[in-house]
């Protein structure tokens, strides 16, 4: 069991810390930056791992954004970047059919983003925008695509009955592909309002059509799949950098990465010293090999690290 305090290591455990690993992946949003926000010092942090030769990966669940449009707000909040450094979950839904063969159309409840990076790949789509409900049409006329062998689930605002309705249709086919991109449960904003995250809208689906979806985000392995078969990394000298335990942490701990937890999203020290005192195996499964406050408290030891 770690969980241990990063300001608590000696020079010596520091050291040993940043020799084991070649490999950074961090999540975004509440790691490095609030919205459009940076965080204290974590482009500078993002700076030193490249500087001392470690290969950085942003992953987020997002399936709002492109890898192109990712590249664009890094660039803009100071963080470099380039589309083979980003593993959003909208990419990461068209490697997935791309390593199938998959020559199909594809029905998305979704974003633009995810049409978008199944066109790169040659895919075709239909669905995405608002379907609202019209009483005037009867469900039973819906005719199926014969075109289509997928169903991809995103964050989608736009979501509706009749999207519930073609989703659940298309995947009376057996044959026909069920994708997720992420189970995030919700996201809480200002004045203690909850924003639905994809988890809640996949749900929906697959207790409609009594299927389950591959997903495509963290913690599911997928990713680590991508990483291990196109970048060749070792799992062994990988660090997991993110804020939640379910998403994050548990990718790590599943994938055998190392983690490191920054306690400037959803989770807490609370949390860990909970997870601590419990018997259940998959609630341990959540807790960090380290924890720090927020990224950017990274940096002194970097330097330090850097200059030895």
């Amino acid at each position: 069991m770690a969980a241990v305090n990063f300001k608590t290591l000696t020079y010596n455990e520091v050291t040993e810390f940043f020799n084991s690993f070649d490999t950074v992946l961090t999540d975004c949003d509440g790691v490095l930056w609030m919205y459009m926000n940076p965080l204290p010092h974590a482009a500078e942090v993002i700076k030193n791992f490249t500087s001392i030769g470690k290969r950085i990966f942003y992953v987020t669940n997002n399936s709002k954004k492109t890898r192109e449009e990712f590249v664009s707000k890094c660039k803009i909040l100071n963080f470099e970047a380039s589309e083979e450094d980003i593993l959003c979950t909208a990419n990461l839904s068209a490697c997935y059919l791309q390593d199938l063969g998959f020559n199909k159309k594809a029905y998305v409840i979704g974003s633009e983003a995810i049409a978008k990076e199944l066109y790169e790949v040659g895919i075709s789509s239909i669905g995405v925008g608002p379907d609202p409900v019209n009483t005037n049409v009867p469900y039973n006329a819906f005719i199926k695509d014969p075109e289509v062998g997928a169903v991809i689930v995103g964050f989608d605002e736009h979501f509706s009955y009749p999207k519930m309705v073609k989703a659940a249709s298309y995947l009376s086919d057996p044959d026909v592909h069920f994708i997720a991109t992420n189970t995030d449960e919700g996201f809480p904003i200002a004045n203690n309002v909850i924003i639905p995250g994809t988890g809640s809208l996949v749900r929906c689906i697959e207790s409609c059509s009594e299927r389950k979806a591959v997903v495509m985000g963290k913690p599911e392995p997928y990713i680590a799949d991508v990483l291990i078969k196109r970048f060749k990394i070792d799992p062994k000298r990988t660090l997991m950098i993110g804020d939640r335990h379910n998403t994050d942490i548990l990718l790590g701990t599943r994938c055998g990465f190392k983690t490191l937890l920054v306690l400037t999203g959803i989770t807490t020290v609370e949390d860990i010293n909970r997870w601590k005192q419990s018997n259940c195996v998959e609630t341990k499964k959540f807790i960090p090999d380290y924890y720090i406050d927020e990224i950017g408290d990274l940096l002194p030891y970097l330097q330090k690290y850097q200059n030895k």
